[in-house]
């Protein structure tokens, strides 16, 4: 089985296909703005890559979200995130608090899909 990479630097692949599998590196907002603009631009990231790997949000698998303060983001980030998950379509989900690359960083979003 052959293995594609998408968008590959020195340290990583923005994407990952192995067979009928798709994973994605972290995928974040714009430093500095507020944690649910984060999470709306980190999923419109997702959505760009999955539709380059030829799927959509409906093939999701599972998701991971890093929050950088969950008493503060979880519940503006969950109404982002709750929008955007097609209904019927919710893949595995887990999230947790965790200090991102910069401070300027709120959300990171990792995803594993299957291609359509």
């Amino acid at each position: 089985m052959t293995i594609e990479r998408l968008d590959t630097k020195t340290r990583m692949s923005q994407a990952v296909i192995h067979g009928d599998t798709i994973y994605l590196a972290g995928q974040v907002g714009e430093p500095g703005e507020p944690a649910d603009r984060q999470m709306e631009q980190a999923l419109a990231r997702v959505d760009e890559l999955l539709a380059r790997c030829g799927s959509d949000r409906s093939h999701l698998l599972q998701v991971t979200i890093w929050v950088a303060n969950m008493s503060a983001h979880f519940d503006e980030i969950n109404a982002v995130w709750d929008a955007w998950v097609p209904a019927g379509a919710a893949p595995a989900r887990a999230a947790g608090e965790a200090k991102l690359a910069t401070p300027e960083l709120k959300v990171e979003v990792i995803a594993v899909a299957a291609r359509a």
